[in-house]
C-alpha cells in the first residue's frame, strides 16, 4: 500500500497543473504565470537550495538566462495560486523598485518578498543537489 499512495499523490498534482507546467532537474514543478513570473511547487521537504535551483532550472530552459539575470521573490512561501493544498513560491523576473532595493541577506531564503539571486548562481544549488543525491554511488 505505501507504493501506491505517491503514485496516487503523484497523478493527482499532475493532473491540476497545465500544460505549461515545466518540471525542473530536481523533480519540482514550476508554472508559468505571466511571461516574467512563475510559481514553484514545494514538494519532498525541498528547502530554500531546491526552491531557487527549479526556478534557476526554469529561466534557463525557457530562453529568459540573460547575462547577470536575476530572479526576485514576489510572493514568498505561501498556499500556492496553482495547485489546491501545495505550498508555493512566486519569482519574478521584472522586480519594483522597492523589490530592486531589497537589502542581501547571509542566507538564502524564499520567505522574504524581495531576495533575490543572478539565476547562474541558484543554478549552482541544482549541481550541489544532484552531487549529494549521488554521493553514495
Amino acid at each position: 500500500m505505501r507504493k501506491f499512495i505517491p503514485l496516487v499523490v503523484i497523478t493527482f498534482i499532475g493532473t491540476q497543473l497545465n500544460a505549461d507546467t515545466f518540471r525542473a532537474i530536481n523533480w519540482l514543478y514550476v508554472v508559468p504565470l505571466t511571461p516574467d513570473t512563475f510559481e514553484v511547487i514545494e514538494d519532498r521537504g525541498a528547502g530554500a537550495r531546491g526552491i531557487w535551483c527549479a526556478a534557476a532550472d526554469y529561466v534557463q530552459a525557457v530562453g529568459r538566462d540573460h547575462t547577470g539575470q536575476r530572479m526576485y521573490v514576489l510572493e514568498p512561501r505561501r498556499p500556492s495560486k496553482t495547485v489546491q493544498g501545495r505550498v508555493g513560491i512566486v519569482f519574478t523576473l521584472r522586480p519594483d523598485a522597492s523589490m530592486r532595493e531589497t537589502p542581501s541577506s547571509y542566507s538564502v531564503t524564499v520567505r522574504r518578498r524581495g531576495e533575490n539571486l543572478a539565476v547562474h548562481h541558484a543554478r549552482l544549488f541544482c549541481d550541489a543537489l544532484i552531487d549529494e543525491m549521488f554521493d553514495g554511488f
